[in-house]
């Protein structure tokens, strides 16, 4: 007998049309092909306001499928939110060959061109999504862990200062989320001068910790 993910047969008699054919997937390859369908979806639209039919018919899939891989829509919601913010952290990599100054202003550049491409999906992600989970608050703790970690490591901050790093990454988030909210031509500096300022900014409160 066949598994839940079983392709229907050929058509019957001598009709020559095309049949859909459900193709056979893992199920890990199949929760990574629904999350991103999720995801493709989520940069344009509160990820609430998703339709979990719409989702499981552009997978190929029953809606009762889609439940057999994420047993709510919370759980779901939360697949799709976490994948998010891997992805940031994954557009926003500096470059570890470079010297850890440039690193560092890399990966600032990095945030704030991503902040202002995708501003209120961004904004959705700080804020919840809609989504009343703790754990939604745990994905954006991760991105900003991580985009710590980066700046930790390329200056060689000490343990005890990190937390000043991760002060400041919350302080360019606000930077770059005004900045983006202002129409192109009328924005007070350019995202150069924006990312000077912003790295400015880090070596002087680690500056003021270290005094």
């Amino acid at each position: 007998m066949a598994g839940p993910e079983a392709a229907p047969g050929g058509a019957s008699g001598g009709a020559h049309e095309a049949t859909p054919v459900r193709r056979r997937l893992s199920a890990q390859d199949r929760r990574r092909q629904l999350v991103a369908i999720g995801l493709a979806k989520i940069v344009e639209k509160p990820i609430q306001d998703l339709s979990m039919d719409d989702i499981a018919a552009e997978a190929g899939i029953s809606r009762g499928l889609l439940f057999h891989y994420f047993p709510t829509k919370t759980d779901y919601y939360l697949a799709c939110i976490a994948a998010a913010g891997r992805r940031i952290l994954r557009n926003t990599a500096p470059d570890p060959d470079l010297p850890g100054e440039d690193q560092v202003e890399m990966v600032t550049r990095l945030m704030i061109e991503q902040i202002e491409r995708r501003r209120d999906f961004y904004l959705a992600l700080v804020h919840g999504h809609g989504v009343a989970d703790p754990r939604v608050s745990e994905v954006m703790d991760s991105v900003r862990d991580g985009s710590t970690d980066r700046v930790v490591v390329a200056l060689e901050v000490a343990p005890g200062e990190r937390d000043v790093v991760r002060a400041w990454w919350a302080y360019t988030e606000d930077r770059a989320l005004t900045w983006s909210a202002v129409p192109t031509g009328e924005r007070p500096v350019p995202v150069s001068v924006l990312v000077e300022e912003c790295v400015a900014a880090l070596h002087a409160l680690l500056a003021l910790r270290r005094s």
